[in-house]
């Protein structure tokens, strides 16, 4: 199977979506997070590609190659949905795996709320179903004290001016420093960091977190999302901003989770150990899949 990447621009709600894509199959669409791009998939799209799936990886609206709306309310997560749903429908199939991690997890979980339709399987790589995630945070717990940064990226230009003083110094220390496990080489880091000082692109990025977590709308839809279908969330145990007990509570938004924790990693699981990731998540896709059986 080749693992050559291919490059194309899919319409989205309004926007023109960069996607990389890889080998033949049933489509697997995977969705990345802050402060990343579709290179966060990098150790995937060979390996999905070589178990016999179509692997298509987006930079998601704002990122790197896509396109970039100056206004915040173009990050609202109704949008940021239909633009997934979008990419689900321009594989050609009926549906898609999803995999999402950090933001584009919590896109993953709401696109399956929303649009059940589209989802063979789902896989989630830490990040928490808001409806637990709120419980947590909103109350006294370690939880809230991790979610600090949460208020932080909110405020007005302060945050582009933190994140991008000395040459994107707090971006490169969160890739080179708080994994757990070595994860990101520094062409990685490097190119990361150029994709974020593009005209616009640090603030497309935290528009994420300020068209959302203060929209009771956006918050709704994400909390109120439930999905019935085959759910496998894989959790870097170490993650410094999401701890393991946002996973309590998820057989009532996936009444079919199983977890699969990782105890050496950290947020950035899939970079952090590949290969367990890998595995763990295309056995999972083998053995639920109803494309397959058709």
């Amino acid at each position: 199977m080749s693992t050559r990447v291919h490059h194309e621009r899919v319409r989205g709600d309004g926007v023109e979506l960069h996607v990389a894509r890889v080998g033949e199959g049933p489509p697997v669409v995977l969705l990345h997070g802050f402060p990343e791009d579709w290179r966060s998939w990098k150790h995937q799209l060979p390996a999905l590609a070589g178990a016999g799936f179509t692997a298509v990886a987006p930079d998601l609206r704002g990122y790197n190659e896509s396109d970039r709306p100056p206004e915040r309310s173009a990050y609202h997560l109704r949008h940021l949905v239909a633009d997934a749903a979008a990419i689900v429908r321009a594989t050609g199939h009926d549906k898609a795996h999803i995999v999402g991690h950090d933001w584009g997890g919590i896109l993953a979980w709401t696109l399956a709320g929303a649009h059940p339709e589209l989802v063979d399987t789902l896989v989630i790589l830490n990040a928490p179903h808001l409806a637990i995630y709120m419980e947590k945070a909103t109350r006294p717990s370690l939880q809230m004290l991790r979610a600090w940064y949460l208020l932080f990226f909110r405020v007005p230009r302060l945050p582009e001016w933190a994140l991008s003083t000395r040459d994107f110094a707090a971006v490169r220390d969160l890739f080179r420093h708080r994994p757990k496990q070595p994860a990101f080489s520094e062409e990685d880091v490097d190119g990361y960091v150029r994709a974020l000082a593009r005209p616009g692109a640090l603030t497309a990025a935290l528009n994420w977190y300020r068209a959302n977590l203060g929209a009771a709308d956006a918050i709704r839809l994400a909390a109120g999302a439930r999905f019935d279908g085959p759910v496998l969330v894989i959790w870097g145990e170490h993650d410094p901003a999401l701890g393991v007990e946002l996973l309590e509570g998820l057989e009532r938004v996936a009444p079919r989770a199983r977890v699969h924790r990782i105890a050496r990693a950290s947020h950035w699981v899939q970079n952090e150990a590949p290969e367990e990731v890998n595995r763990v998540m295309i056995e999972f896709m083998h053995a639920e899949s109803t494309l397959n059986r058709r």
